[in-house]
């Protein structure tokens, strides 16, 4: 991945995102809390958190293209994450448990 300036942040966003995506996952560690190994965690606001806070891609994903994203259709799909996210917070709230994201119509 030579053409990628930040592969260990692109690494980061791709976990994030898989995590977001698998609801069997998100069931099993983020609410069961069966976790892969001892020292491992993982739940819905550390993966908002890698992608908003840790590497800004959903803050202006445009900006991360050859940076962290590639190629140009990585960049629609995160705006598209950002309009459900943006969604599900803004009907949701900010301080619902994962079970409760889960289970949000959104």
């Amino acid at each position: 991945m030579t053409d990628i300036e930040f592969p260990e942040m692109r690494e980061n966003i791709l976990s994030a995102v898989r995590a977001l995506s698998d609801a069997e996952y998100q069931e099993r560690v983020w609410i069961r809390r069966e976790y892969p190994r001892v020292g491992y965690f993982d739940d819905f606001t550390l993966n908002l958190n890698i992608i908003f806070d840790g590497t800004l891609v959903l803050e202006d994903p445009a900006l991360a293209l050859g940076k962290i994203l590639r190629p140009q259709e990585e960049v629609t799909v995160m705006m598209d994450l950002v309009e459900r996210i943006d969604l599900v917070l803004k009907a949701e709230g900010p301080d619902r448990s994962d079970a409760e994201y889960m289970r949000s119509p959104h």
